[in-house]
């Protein structure tokens, strides 16, 4: 059973080259596909390792090696079939279970997934990473929050520092609207990565979820320091400045997120609100302009009873941009 370690290790193994020496052997053949797959030729170490099998068709490195580089080559219900031929030779082998798990992941049969790292489990009961993968599954393919959770703490036994299982156990509890809960975890996470866009983005909306708009505002603003060119986190600062009546400063944040993301209809329509709350109803009506022409359909009728536009309603430019579907504002002349 050593030899897997061999490739693990990197260590080095000879390639036969055509019209030399070729591989006469299980063992030669075997350790070429080892040799190749770790230069990620993998198309010739597919070949190794089939070679191999003519010699020992029951051999369980062989399959394994073939799993990995039809994993490696995308090809997942082959590497499927090579991992299932592994486990028929050796049933509890915990490496085999965990790719097999990462495999159907891929394939998007997640429930098996999960009986796989279950599998593996059996075997190493206190494995960090497949407590950690099988957490994922659960979190982000099937909404089994609580399952996730359970997962991620008994990851976080074997790695009480680790950012990664802090983190996704704070996304499952701020799925579960159990947001106190889930700001303690991404305060955890932000121990080890203070700057971590991440982590500061989702503890804002856990935040602002929970009604605590001023310290959402607070982690938002974290997050646009660790990334500045961020369209969210400029977006969601924009979002919470204009629910507080911030209409300047949420101008300001609209503007940075449209830096990004010029063709955003929702940041160009806010922005056009607090312009109209402020009474600028120039800057006003071309930003309704730019949301207008991206989705028409959709915001010439709220604008219609929108009440944040009610400076507007004798105005001449906003009757022609809202109420007349083929008339439209370019420049500050109307055309049709």
């Amino acid at each position: 059973m050593s030899r897997v370690m061999y490739r693990r290790q990197g260590l080095s193994h000879t390639i036969y080259r055509t019209l030399e020496c070729r591989p006469d052997s299980f063992e030669d053949w075997y350790q070429q596909g080892n040799a190749l797959f770790d230069q990620q030729r993998y198309e010739e170490a597919l070949v190794s390792y089939e070679r191999a099998l003519e010699y020992k068709p029951e051999d369980y490195w062989a399959w394994y090696g073939r799993g990995d580089v039809l994993d490696a080559l995308g090809c997942y219900e082959d590497a499927l079939i090579s991992y299932d031929k592994a486990l028929k030779t050796e049933p509890k082998d915990y490496w085999a279970w965990c790719k097999r798990g990462l495999v159907l992941r891929q394939l998007e049969r997640y429930e098996e997934a999960i009986a796989s790292y279950d599998k593996a489990l059996e075997v190493r009961p206190w494995d960090y990473w497949t407590w950690y993968n099988k957490g994922r599954v659960a979190l982000e393919d099937l909404d089994w929050y609580e399952e996730a959770i359970a997962c991620f703490d008994k990851a976080l036994a074997e790695r009480p520092d680790d950012y990664w299982s802090w983190y996704r156990k704070g996304d499952a509890l701020r799925q579960l609207e159990e947001y106190e809960d889930a700001i303690a975890c991404y305060d955890q996470a932000l121990d080890q990565r203070p700057q971590d866009y991440w982590a500061w983005y989702r503890r804002g909306d856990a935040l602002r979820h929970w009604g605590k708009l001023e310290e959402a505002l607070t982690s938002y603003g974290k997050a646009v320091e660790a990334k500045p060119d961020d369209y969210w986190g400029w977006y969601q600062q924009g979002e919470i400045r204009r629910q507080l009546g911030q209409y300047q400063e949420a101008i300001t944040s609209y503007d940075k997120a449209l830096d990004s993301e010029a063709d955003d209809e929702y940041a160009w329509y806010n922005q056009a609100c607090c312009y109209a709350l402020l009474g600028n109803k120039e800057k006003a009506i071309a930003s309704l302009r730019e949301a207008i022409d991206l989705n028409a359909g959709e915001y010439q009728e709220l604008a219609k009873t929108d009440s944040d536009f009610n400076s507007l309603r004798g105005n001449e430019q906003f009757n022609a941009l809202v109420f007349h579907p083929f008339l439209r504002q370019h420049n500050g002349h109307i055309s049709g």
